[in-house]
């Protein structure tokens, strides 16, 4: 019974992620969740798993799954602060020891391995992960009703090395380059920081 109820504590736990607010908008303006980016994720491994060869959707799938789920104790770091945050990814594997301490040992170790196995792209399921993570940021970027002076030019950079590593990602890419070439021409630039 105890099992059951830190099993049960640990799904709780994680409910946070539905309120973890990322940078991204939906396209109907409002920010979106982590867990929103994580369904979708989710949903773009399952489109394109026909499309990847031999490779093991299940791992891909917990893969997605738990990629971000630290994010539930300290929230999100947006895409275009990463750089300058050269402790996120401790912190995160901090959160989510954390967030998994009520699970049985085996299955929080599992967790944490398939979490520092996306973290360092060891497997090439994790490296497809990290493609796909990068490419639904572009998109959601690209079809958000975004504010004024959104930095669609973010996009063209993003997540390059990731999305290079494989032949469907980076004609995914240059498709989803297009869309944010045109949301680029259309929009005001970005304006500065205030200093």
């Amino acid at each position: 019974m105890d099992e059951l109820r830190g099993r049960i504590a640990f799904i709780q736990e994680a409910e946070r992620l539905k309120d973890v607010l990322r940078s991204a908008h939906t396209s109907s303006g409002r920010h979106e969740s982590t867990a929103e980016h994580t369904w979708r994720l989710c949903l773009m491994a399952l489109t394109f798993a026909d499309r990847l060869g031999q490779v093991d959707l299940a791992k891909i799938l917990k893969l997605c799954v738990i990629h971000d789920l630290g994010e539930a104790i300290n929230g999100d770091i947006p895409a275009i602060e990463q750089a300058a945050s050269s402790d996120k990814s401790e912190r995160e594997r901090e959160d989510l020891q954390e967030l998994t301490k009520t699970l049985p040992p085996l299955l929080q170790a599992e967790i944490l391995s398939l979490w520092e196995d996306y973290e360092h792209a060891l497997s090439r399921e994790a490296r497809i992960v990290k493609a796909l993570d990068k490419l639904e940021t572009i998109i959601q970027h690209n079809q958000g009703a975004n504010p004024p002076g959104f930095d669609y030019a973010f996009n063209l950079d993003y997540g390059k090395q990731h999305t290079a590593t494989e032949p469907l990602f980076a004609e995914i890419r240059a498709i989803v380059d297009e869309d944010t070439k045109r949301n680029v021409a259309k929009s005001p630039r970005a304006l500065p920081p205030p200093k």
